[in-house]
């Protein structure tokens, strides 16, 4: 786990940043990461039972604080039956209701005012290299609050919306936009959810096709060019988050090439041999 790190020495550890970073039943995409040491974790988590879990499990490398990310402006928190609805969006319940056991989701139990800080604006928040925003279709806020902060970022993990199940949710096609505007392009897909339609009469022996939510992993642009840490950290994100051994490999031998150390990337090829 650490030969990548020894191999390229980065000034720190790689800051990931985590809006939303109420996990539910899954593992964050950077634990191996955490687990290991080789990065700091801030993480936000607004709603006070999913914060104390955070913070009970937490170890040395975390910090996680109550904020919720916007642009500085009070917003209304609409507290769902299903805590993974929860938005400071109003869920669309005739949108739910096109999609099986999808109907439930959206019920309100409570909403109240919260206030919203800026990512720019959070003194914790040294650096960023990763971001990973989960935030049920406040993506473009989050992003748009933290433009001067992502300005050095190598990769952004977003949930993305196909078919809207908020109000005046953003989709794919906003977030997109907004992210290759920031200098991101899309990578890869770490995870997607299928929805089955809801119709009247069933439909035997049919499998989920509509696509109704991804995670995306977007990077840095890395057909221009980066300054040192950033192909460092770019590499150790490749590696150690999605896997993509080719975008490390292109990373490494960018940095052989800035710190003029020609063997780099034969000895991360000898890296991934051992795996």
């Amino acid at each position: 786990m650490h030969a990548l790190r020894d191999l390229l020495q980065p000034d720190r550890p790689t800051a990931i940043v985590d809006v939303g970073a109420n996990q539910l039943d899954a593992k964050p995409p950077y634990q191996r990461m955490l687990d290991e040491g080789l990065c700091t974790v801030v993480g936000f988590e607004p709603q006070p039972e999913a914060l104390e879990r955070l913070i009970k499990g937490k170890g040395p490398s975390e910090t996680y604080l109550p904020h919720a990310i916007g642009n500085g402006q009070m917003r209304m928190l609409h507290l769902c039956e299903f805590q993974g609805m929860t938005s400071f969006l109003e869920p669309d319940q005739k949108a739910l209701d096109a999609f099986a056991g999808a109907s439930k989701w959206g019920k309100v139990n409570q909403i109240k005012p919260l206030p919203t800080i800026r990512l720019d604006d959070v003194a914790e928040v040294q650096a960023i290299d990763l971001l990973k925003a989960d935030v049920q279709g406040f993506e473009i806020e989050v992003l748009r609050s933290g433009r001067y902060k992502l300005t050095k970022a190598v990769a952004v993990q977003v949930e993305m919306s196909f078919m809207p199940v908020y109000k005046d949710q953003p989709t794919f096609a906003h977030v997109d936009l907004e992210l290759r505007s920031m200098g991101f392009v899309p990578h890869c897909f770490a995870g997607a959810s299928l929805m089955p339609i809801a119709t009247e009469t069933p439909v035997p022996h049919c499998d989920p096709h509509q696509l109704l939510e991804a995670d995306m992993l977007y990077v840095r642009d890395f057909t221009k060019p980066m300054d040192l840490e950033q192909w460092k950290h770019l590499a150790m994100v490749a590696h150690h988050v999605s896997g993509s051994f080719d975008l490390a490999m292109l990373a490494v031998s960018a940095v052989a090439k800035l710190r003029d150390t020609p063997s780099d990337p034969e000895t991360y090829r000898q890296i991934l041999e051992q795996k």
